[in-house]
């Protein structure tokens, strides 16, 4: 079962998807979009990958603030969950991806990719840390 990740920005959606066993979480890109709320072309995309890789559940970052309030981008992710659940028909869950994109900024700057280049792959590697989380916690409890 193939288990998609997502990374929801204002201007991208980084997406991962899982193999086929569900153990490890790849990179495979970055969905951009010109205006935060034209989200069209954005679902029809993802839609299309759910198809293409026959994803069977989506991991939502949900970006909860430090404090553990949801602030605005939350609310935009559960609106965002909404729109693929009755778009797409699978369960979507929201996980916690608080500094995920700070750890994806740590990760390219370990790599020695350029500042330049960095943006181009931050949301691809925080989608991956966001569904890799939930991967993993799946196997803690088995």
């Amino acid at each position: 079962m193939r288990v998609m990740g997502l990374d929801y920005g204002s201007k991208t959606v980084g997406v991962a998807i899982s193999d086929p066993l569900g153990i490890t979480a790849q990179g495979i890109e970055t969905i951009e979009r010109k205006e935060e709320n034209k989200l069209r072309k954005t679902l029809a995309r993802i839609e299309e990958l759910v198809k293409e890789y026959k994803v069977e559940k989506i991991v939502l970052g949900f970006p909860k603030n430090m404090n553990n309030t949801i602030g605005e981008r939350a609310e935009k992710s559960l609106e965002l969950k909404a729109m693929l659940e009755r778009r797409i028909g699978i369960p979507v869950i929201m996980w916690d991806e608080r500094l995920t994109t700070v750890e994806a900024e740590r990760t390219l700057i370990e790599s020695n990719v350029r500042r330049e280049n960095r943006k181009k792959y931050v949301d691809k590697i925080a989608a991956v840390f966001i569904l890799q989380g939930y991967l993993d916690s799946l196997c803690i409890g088995k």
